[in-house]
Parts: C-alpha cells; structure tokens; sequence
C-alpha cells in the first residue's frame, strides 16, 4: 500500500498539472444518523479530486489492494460519530439531526489539497487524535502562512509561558501596593515575600 502510494504521486501531479485543487465544504449530512460530516460543494475541484481517487484506486488494485471495495467515493468531513463501544451503543442509538439543523447549509469555508495521507484505523492514534499515517504524498509547497504541528506546540508553550509569567508580576504587584497602603512602606511583609516565593515555585513546578 506504501509502494502504491509513492507510485501515484507522479500520476497525479500529472493530472494536477501545477493547479491546486481548493475544496469548498458547505452543509451538513449524516451516514445512518451514525455519523455526521460536512459536505463537499460540487464544482471543478471536487471533480479533479474524483479522478485524483479514481487513478490511485487503480494503481492500489494493479499492485492486487483492492480500495474501497465497490462503495461510491464519497469525500467528506467527519465532525461527529457514534462510538464504537457496544455499551455507549446502548444509550445512544442514533445522532439527532437537530443538533445541527441550524447548520445544515451552513458554508464551513475552503481547503486546498496538498497532501494524501495512507492511514491506519487499526493501529494506535496519533496524540493529537489523528490516525496513524503509514507514509504521505505532499504536493506543491505548504503555505508559508500554515505552521506545522511543532510550530503550534511552540506557540502554545510560549503563550502559557507568557500567561503565567505575567499572573506573577500582576500578582507580586499587587502584594506591593497592599504593603504600601498598609503601612505607607514600599518594603514588602515577610507574608507577602513568602507567598510570592510559593507562587513562584509552583510556577516553576
């Protein structure tokens, strides 16, 4: 499946022929009321992405994988799905339709493809909850606008950095200016240098 995979790519930047392929998602749908997704707007793009599946299908089946059985392509964006566990199963049977009703031509906005993904949904998820990715196909280049996943894992340790860094100084600030109406002092208590201590070394735990 990995060889298939490395072996369409040339096939299908062929088709592309340097175009991006930018999908637009609007509405909402629902497999069996077991699984909600947002759907994929029918127009040109949409199109290329069908011959794009229909020219990997074949490669996958030439090397003896049989892709998605005989099923219809059906592109989509899963948002919401029943669990797998036979005892939630039990209490929840069925995804009600009107917890999105509002949403149901709702426009989501728009994706441009740039990488094919062959994942597992046998093997471990990824910690970010996404499926285990047995090898990928990127092309073009990525938006220099797009971070990566290390880039918002930097990001976000920054902001929480920043966050606490800045709930201390408001915190010893405050302690500061209690002291000084207290006793007209700018020396702070042996209680307040003590508290700040502690807030600084939970900080740093």
């Amino acid at each position: 499946a990995v060889g298939a995979l490395s072996d369409s790519k040339d096939f299908v930047e062929d088709l592309l022929k340097g175009k991006t392929v930018d999908l637009s998602f609007q509405g909402i749908d629902h497999f069996k009321n077991e699984v909600g997704f947002v759907k994929l707007a029918e127009n040109d793009h949409t199109a290329i992405l069908t011959k794009i599946a229909e020219t990997m299908k074949k490669i996958f089946q030439e090397k003896g994988i049989l892709a998605g059985d005989e099923r219809a392509f059906k592109p989509h964006l899963t948002f919401m799905k029943l669990s797998k566990s036979a005892q939630l199963r039990k209490q929840v049977k069925r995804i009600d339709s009107s917890l999105y009703e509002d949403f149901k031509s709702h426009y989501f906005g728009d994706e441009i493809l740039h990488r094919l993904d062959l994942c597992s949904m046998l093997k471990k998820k990824q910690p970010n909850g996404y499926y285990y990715c047995e090898s990928s196909i990127v092309f073009g280049e990525k938006h220099a606008a797009e971070p990566d996943d290390a880039e918002l894992v930097s990001l976000s340790k920054r902001l929480v950095e920043n966050a606490v860094l800045k709930a201390v100084q408001q915190y010893l600030e405050e302690t500061q200016n209690k002291t000084r109406q207290t006793d007209g002092s700018p020396v702070k208590t042996k209680e307040a240098e003590s508290s700040s201590k502690n807030e600084s070394d939970n900080d740093n735990s």
